[in-house]
């Protein structure tokens, strides 16, 4: 007989798959990956980052060849690998990367015609998902099968939206794409969170967009915002989450606050730094 501890138990040992998502190209979205993942894990909690992106920027970003990578996403899609087969240790204690590389180009294809094609990945991160806290997954920037399959695995959505103009109503397409998968493919979708990002303080539209945002979107946007930050875009090109290449830096701050937010803590909390 259960009793509530062994049930309180269950909850906190099982873990949350978030797929970060946007059919728009350039709003942050990988960089949203890599550098929650990377404060998430900082934080003692035990993380998984799953590239599902053709491009491979979360594999390379985060400081793994992709040009090395052998077996990535493409094979637990098209060939239902185990995940355990692909997984690669970042420079960052308890975050590992489930990776990508150019094999996964052709897999929109490939999937059209296969059994179960909306839930190869959801089959592959349930073997893992009580053994990690947290399962972030890089979608595509697009509204094909894979960014299907990751929001058929997926708990949750957050969405980067990019402080511009246009910006509000390009979340109409993809509200609606959650909304088509929460009520034919995966009903426990939800949308974890909006986050605004590349805001320049600076200009009256970031502050309109802000302001906007806030009106229509109540609290499912993060109080957390990020702006544009140099240090934030030349990260990648030297394979390091924001944390290790420049921790004082503004952008590295505000994916500090957004890790805190996600974790519901305090923003004056610490962080642990943990590098192998």
């Amino acid at each position: 007989m259960f009793r509530v501890e062994h049930i309180i138990t269950i909850i906190i040992s099982m873990g949350k798959i978030i797929a970060i998502c946007n059919q728009k190209g350039g709003v942050g979205k990988t960089t949203t990956s890599i550098n929650l993942a990377a404060y998430l894990a900082m934080a003692g909690k035990k993380v998984m980052l799953i590239d599902l992106d053709p491009q491979a920027n979360a594999t390379s970003g985060i400081g793994i060849n992709k040009h090395d990578i052998q077996k990535s996403t493409y094979h637990i899609l098209l060939e239902e690998l185990k995940l355990v087969d692909i997984l690669q240790k970042t420079a960052i204690d308890n975050l590992w990367l489930a990776p990508s590389n150019l094999d996964l180009t052709g897999a929109e294809v490939e999937l059209v015609g296969a059994l179960g094609r909306e839930y190869r990945l959801k089959r592959a991160l349930q073997v893992e998902k009580d053994n990690y806290d947290f399962m972030l997954i890089d979608s595509p920037p697009s509204l094909g099968l894979l960014t299907i399959n990751g929001l058929c695995a997926a708990d949750s959505v957050i969405i980067p939206v990019q402080c511009e103009y246009y910006a509000l109503e390009g979340l109409t397409q993809l509200h609606n794409t959650v909304r088509l998968v929460k009520e034919n493919l995966n009903p426990s979708l939800s949308v974890e969170g909006v986050l605004l990002t590349m805001a320049d303080f600076r200009t009256n539209l970031t502050k309109e967009v802000i302001q906007e945002a806030r009106n229509h979107l109540k609290d499912k946007v993060y109080t957390t915002v990020i702006p544009r930050n140099i240090r934030l875009t030349e990260a990648p090109s030297f394979g390091q989450p924001i944390a290790l290449y420049d921790k004082d830096s503004l952008g590295a701050q505000k994916y500090a606050e957004l890790s805190k937010e996600i974790l519901g803590l305090s923003v004056n909390s610490q962080i642990s730094k943990g590098v192998s």
